[in-house]
């Protein structure tokens, strides 16, 4: 079992996976608009490149912190791992099949 120190260490690197994705969502759309905007005024130029190129890059980021907090996360479902056998008791008058 884990100790609480490294329950709570956990809890802070999730927490700021989590506040990084957002910067890496908010980078994602500067440079989309960015490259939009100058791939309008200036197509093919310097400008329009680069900022294609950083539009990668923190897609990129973006996917690798999605995934790797997906990866983290329990699986939500509710329900336990394994299933127990039935408490119901069979009639006595129906056999099972």
């Amino acid at each position: 079992m884990a100790s609480m120190t490294e329950r709570i260490m956990f809890l802070r690197a999730v927490r700021q996976l989590h506040r990084i994705r957002s910067l890496y969502a908010g980078g994602v759309l500067v440079w989309a608009a960015s490259a939009a905007w100058t791939g309008w005024q200036a197509p093919g130029s310097l400008q329009m490149w680069i900022s294609v190129l950083l539009l990668a890059v923190f897609t990129g980021l973006l996917v690798a912190a999605v995934l790797f907090l997906r990866s983290l996360q329990a699986p939500g479902t509710g329900r336990p791992a394994h299933h127990a056998a039935s408490r119901k008791t069979a009639r006595p008058g129906h056999a099972h099949a």
